[in-house]
C-alpha cells in the first residue's frame, strides 16, 4: 500500500487498524452454534437463546411474533427463513409444512440447521446431513434444541434436559438455564463470542407497543453467557415486578407475591423491590406486610419514603400512624 509522506501520522492508523481490527464476518461463514427454541402454554410466550463463536449471533440467528411462533436460522444461516416461517406459521401452516416449504427450493439445505416452535407448542427441527460435526438436534412439545460444530451430543441432550427439568419457571429462566447447561457440556467446540436472548408476548414491549418482552444481546464478550445471565438478571427483576402489578390488576394477588419476593432475591439489599412487594400488599389490604416491607424498602433507600406518601397504591394506607412514621423523615429506622 502506498501512502504520501504527507500523511505519516494517518499511514500508521490505517496500518495498525489493518493488523488489529477483527476479521470481517462474511455471508458464507458459517453460524456454528447452539440454541434453543421454546414456548410457555401458561402465558403464550415464545422465545430463543442462542450462543456461538460467532460475532452478535443474536442479529441472525433468532426469530419471533407472538401468536405465531419462534424459529432459529443457523448454521449457513438462511435470514429469509424466519421471516417467512413466521408468516407461515402466523396463517396456521403446521411446524412440518412450514420446515418443508423454508427447505424444499433451497439449494443449501443440507447445509441449514432449522429450529421451530409454533404458538401451540408443536415443534420441529432440521439438520443438514453437509452440516459440521458434530450437529444434530432434539425436540419435543414446547421446545426443540439444536447445534452444530459442537463438542459432542451431549451439549443439545443438556439443553433439553434442562428444559424439560424446568417446568414451571419463566420461559425466560428456563432458556438462560438450558443455554448454561450445554455450554457446561462443552457448547460451540470453538469457544465462545456472542449469545441473545429473544422473547415475545402479546402487547410485551416497551408501553405495550409491540410484542418484544425481552430483547438482549450480548455481541461479542470472552465469556457471553455470564454476561448474558447478567443482564438478564436485571431484566428478570423488572419483568418480575411489572408482571406483579398485571397480577394486582387481575386481583391474583398470591402469584403477585411470588413474582415479588423473587424480584427480591436476585437483589436483597436493593430498596426497589421491597418497594413493589409492598405495594402488592398494600392492593391486597395486607396491611401488616405491606408495612414491613416499606420500612425494609426505606432503610435500603431512604428516597422511597417521600415517593411513597404520593403513589396511589399505598392509598388504603395513608391515613394510618404506622405508615406516615415509616415514610417520615427517619421511617425506615
Amino acid at each position: 500500500m502506498l501512502v504520501s509522506p504527507r500523511f505519516p501520522r494517518l499511514a500508521g492508523i490505517v496500518f495498525f487498524s489493518l493488523l488489529f481490527s477483527p476479521a470481517p464476518v462474511h455471508a458464507e461463514d458459517p453460524i456454528a452454534t447452539f440454541s434453543i427454541v421454546g414456548f410457555d402454554p401458561e402465558t403464550g410466550d415464545l422465545g430463543v437463546a442462542v450462543q456461538s463463536k460467532f460475532f452478535a449471533v443474536g442479529a441472525v440467528v433468532p426469530y419471533a411474533k407472538a401468536g405465531a411462533g419462534a424459529i432459529a436460522s443457523q448454521a449457513f444461516g438462511n435470514t429469509t427463513y424466519g421471516p417467512q416461517g413466521l408468516a407461515l406459521l402466523e396463517s396456521q401452516h403446521a411446524v412440518g409444512v412450514v420446515l418443508d416449504r423454508l427447505l424444499g427450493p433451497d439449494s443449501l439445505r443440507q447445509q441449514r440447521q432449522v429450529g421451530i416452535v409454533d404458538a401451540h407448542g408443536n415443534a420441529s427441527a432440521w439438520t443438514g446431513n453437509a452440516c459440521m460435526a458434530w450437529a444434530g438436534h432434539r425436540f419435543g412439545p414446547n421446545y426443540s434444541a439444536q447445534g452444530n460444530i459442537l463438542a459432542g451430543p451431549a451439549v443439545v441432550a443438556a439443553m433439553a434436559d434442562t428444559f424439560l427439568a424446568t417446568e414451571g419457571l419463566m420461559l425466560g429462566e428456563r432458556l438462560m438455564r438450558a443455554l448454561e447447561a450445554g455450554q457446561a457440556q462443552g457448547g460451540d467446540s470453538r469457544g465462545m463470542q456472542s449469545a441473545a436472548i429473544l422473547i415475545v408476548r402479546e402487547g410485551g414491549g416497551y408501553a405495550g407497543y409491540n410484542d418484544r418482552y425481552c430483547d438482549l444481546r450480548v455481541d461479542d464478550s470472552p465469556d457471553p453467557i455470564a454476561e448474558l445471565r447478567r443482564i438478564f438478571s436485571l431484566w428478570k427483576m423488572q419483568a418480575l415486578v411489572n408482571d406483579g402489578y398485571l397480577l394486582c390488576d387481575r386481583q391474583e394477588y398470591e402469584r403477585a407475591f411470588t413474582y415479588g419476593r423473587e424480584a427480591i432475591q436476585l437483589n436483597p439489599n436493593h430498596g426497589e423491590p421491597h418497594y413493589h412487594l409492598a405495594c402488592f400488599y398494600s392492593r391486597a389490604r395486607q396491611r401488616q406486610a405491606a408495612f414491613d416491607e416499606l420500612r425494609r424498602a426505606v432503610r435500603l433507600d431512604p428516597t422511597l419514603g417521600p415517593r411513597a406518601r404520593l403513589d396511589p397504591d399505598f392509598k388504603p394506607l395513608y391515613d394510618d400512624r404506622v405508615f406516615q412514621e415509616i415514610t417520615g423523615p427517619q421511617g425506615g429506622n
